[in-house]
């Protein structure tokens, strides 16, 4: 089981549906990992490929494995639009400790409708008992002791 902080940069998307009427989309996007939520900045008139070089942190406490991006559009005179999703499972990241910028399908309504890119670190929480735990057996004891007997 995984314990520690991981690091979302969140970079940019592309090919996002720029659906909006009379003006280009502004997108922004809501990062969910377990209960908690972090949201971006919206990205005005950005259309269909925002930038936004964002780092969000997360704490890390079980073995839940999964991160989802929601792109939605900031809409002033009605709700905002879910313009897509994407997953991505972290796994990877927990074994390697960092995944480099990366594409990831965007998906509404089960198709394909643009990619987001992004980058993870998985920095591990040091255990304290750990570090206590290495030192006393190089000082000596009981291994050191037991061969002279």
């Amino acid at each position: 089981m995984p314990r520690g902080t991981l690091e979302v940069v969140l970079i940019s998307a592309k090919g996002i549906d720029d659906n909006d009427f009379l003006s280009s989309i502004d997108p922004y996007v809501i990062l969910t990992y377990r209960a908690q939520e972090k949201k971006s900045t919206v990205q005005e008139d950005a259309g269909s490929k925002p930038q936004w070089n964002e780092s969000f942190l997360f704490t890390v406490s079980d073995s839940a494995s999964e991160l989802n991006l929601k792109i939605m559009d900031k809409d002033n005179f009605s709700q905002d639009d879910c313009l897509g999703v994407a997953t991505i499972h972290l796994d990877p990241v927990f074994e390697a400790g960092s995944i480099p910028e990366t594409a990831y399908k965007v998906v509404k309504d089960e198709e394909y409708c643009g990619e987001i890119k992004v980058a993870l670190t998985f920095t591990v929480e040091k255990n304290e008992e750990q570090d206590y735990a290495e030192p006393e057996e190089s000082y000596g004891g009981w291994k050191e002791s037991s061969g002279e007997f």
